[in-house]
């Protein structure tokens, strides 16, 4: 490294490498496929810990702090370096068609959301099943963020009473839906 004009930081930062670079391209080597690729996230380390500027002179343990460094370098490396292995053209995603018992909690779903009264449908529409968050949808009522809130909580109970009254819809202890008892074939659920 080429010595600019001294001051503290580059001291600082200069001081720590010497005593850490060779062991850090020690760990580099074995973590690395190549010695190029080692030297190179060496070169990274070394930028990011002068880009810490007098920052750097603060930091307790500057090996800890290199070594840190170092290894999220390698995860980033290893992230973005996967091998992908190209699917056979035969072998594409499809749709699996929904199964009727799924359809018919839908059918439901949205036969016991019109029960419901206005401002129930109306949260459950825009937080549940739209993409409004809940402090949007408080802004935009003119309600604050915690009664919008206790508004939903109370709109997701009815719901859900409701379609254990009519859709025979049971809940796990978590609260998600562990069984659905549709209408045998011909019947229909309670209107």
């Amino acid at each position: 490294m080429t010595r600019p004009e001294s001051s503290p930081t580059f001291d600082c930062v200069l001081g720590a490498w010497q005593a850490h670079e060779a062991e850090l391209l020690g760990f580099l080597r074995r973590q690395l496929s190549d010695e190029a690729s080692a030297e190179d996230m060496l070169q990274e380390v070394l930028l990011r810990a002068m880009q810490q500027g007098a920052g750097f002179c603060r930091i307790e343990s500057p090996r800890a702090w290199l070594y840190r460094v170092a290894r999220n370098a390698v995860t980033d490396s290893r992230r973005t370096t996967r091998l992908f292995q190209e699917l056979p053209e035969g072998l594409m995603a499809t749709e699996a068609p929904e199964p009727p018992q799924v359809l018919a909690l839908e059918a439901c779903l949205a036969r016991n959301l019109t029960r419901l009264a206005p401002h129930d449908q109306a949260i459950i529409s825009a937080c549940d099943l739209g993409q409004r968050t809940v402090r949007e949808f408080a802004s935009e009522a003119g309600l604050t963020v915690a009664a919008a809130k206790a508004r939903l909580l109370r709109a997701r109970r009815r719901l859900r009473d409701a379609l254990v009254e009519h859709c025979r819809v049971e809940f796990d202890e978590a609260g998600s839906v562990c069984c659905f008892h549709p209408p045998a074939k011909g019947a229909s659920f309670s209107e």
